[in-house]
């Protein structure tokens, strides 16, 4: 950052004039505001900080990132107003630094911030010489490329399910198989019984039909989990998503009495009817209600809370329970990661499976100690594309 016209009014001031210090005034002001009017109309983010580490600028598309307040922002540290930034360290760079972060509030994003030392340079009184460069302070551009990550990610994730997918099907062939064998020779089992005494026939009956159930349950248990990780495409009909959360929570009612937990349900009435799967919506309704009452302790309390906009449906799902960490809360989509010791790490995958085949998305806000909010947005208008009128912009315009 060259300062050669404020160094050569500062040399002038002992030559001019009041009137002429009041129009270089204006002229610093008006500049200043010009600047100010393009920085703001910037999509990048850009933060000036001095060599102290303290924001002397910020524009509007930076303040929106962080959920910053510009009045409150300029002269605070910026590691005081962007928590986990580690601005010492990289501050002490001499060269531009490119790094990726991610934010969770007020939104969870991925940021691309790029940070260039500002220098001044002093030089000498025939203006060729360098004499020294002075460090004042550091130039942060923010760029906001969660739309790339989430391609990215998207892409591992379908790969990851995939092979997945793959693996539980060849798992499931394999378990199949002796659970045939087994259910075959309990039969042969159950016919020699029938030749035995009455005492001894009652008491191997009753062994075989405890074992014919297990064998079932475990029949059930294979095909619930291959339909959970390879659901079936969605067969979509009207259906009232309050009717379906309130199915989904009497599920719950004797799990709800047995630990004196809460489920406040607070639904809105006006809801369009959305063309769902029910079935599988109840399934991720479930899944999500599980991992709340999973989360608390006894007497917890779970909000469930139904609210519209212009184009989707909200369901949101909030609890008092445990909460997550940042880090945690980052891989809560990854399959076979979980917090639980008996979790399997499939149940949000699942989730959000479910929830994209229907076209919505789920997000998450949580604080490790204070709770998960999980909501759940569904379209009720397609707004994949839309058509625009032939003609010119002034009359598309008036339309």
């Amino acid at each position: 950052m060259k300062s050669g016209f404020l160094e050569k009014l500062i040399g002038r001031l002992g030559r001019i004039g009041p009137e002429e210090v009041q129009n270089y005034l204006i002229r610093l002001a008006e500049e200043k505001g010009f600047f100010e009017t393009v920085f703001n109309a910037i999509q990048e983010g850009i933060i000036v900080t001095d060599s102290n580490g303290r924001i002397t600028y910020v524009n509007e598309a930076a303040c929106e990132l962080f959920g910053l307040e510009s009045e409150d922002a300029i002269g605070k540290r910026l590691d005081e107003r962007v928590h986990g930034l580690d601005w010492d360290a990289l501050s002490r760079s001499e060269g531009a630094i490119s790094r990726d972060m991610e934010i969770f509030y007020p939104q969870n994003r991925f940021i691309n911030f790029y940070i260039v030392p500002l220098t001044i340079e002093h030089r000498a009184a025939d203006d060729k010489i360098d004499i020294s460069a002075r460090q004042v302070g550091h130039a942060m551009i923010l760029r906001d490329i969660t739309a790339s990550r989430r391609s990215a990610e998207q892409t591992i994730e379908s790969e990851r399910l995939n092979a997945l997918t793959l693996l539980a099907a060849g798992v499931a062939h394999e378990i199949g198989n002796p659970l045939n064998s087994l259910h075959i020779h309990l039969q042969l089992m159950e016919r020699k019984v029938r030749e035995l005494d009455e005492k001894v026939q009652a008491d191997l009956q009753e062994s075989i039909d405890v074992a014919r159930a297990e064998i079932a349950r475990l029949d059930s248990i294979v095909s619930q989990f291959l339909r959970a990780i390879r659901p079936s495409k969605p067969q979509l009909h009207p259906e009232n998503v309050n009717a379906i959360v309130d199915e989904a929570v009497h599920f719950f009612a004797p799990e709800i009495q047995d630990r004196e937990l809460v489920v406040e349900q607070e639904l809105r009435s006006d809801l369009p009817l959305l063309k769902l799967d029910r079935d599988q919506m109840k399934q991720a309704f479930y899944n999500v209600i599980k991992n709340s009452f999973e989360a608390m302790k006894r007497r917890g309390v779970l909000r469930i809370r139904t609210d519209r906009d212009d184009t989707h449906v909200l369901v949101s799902f909030t609890d008092t329970g445990v909460g997550m960490s940042a880090e945690n809360l980052s891989r809560v989509f990854e399959p076979y990661f979980t917090t639980k010791s008996s979790g399997t790490g499939l149940g949000l995958l699942i989730v959000r499976r479910i929830v994209r085949e229907h076209g919505g998305e789920l997000s998450i806000e949580s604080s490790e100690g204070k709770g998960l909010t999980l909501t759940i947005r569904l379209p009720y208008i397609d707004r994949r594309v839309r058509m625009l009128e032939a003609g010119t912009p002034e009359s598309t315009t008036k339309q």
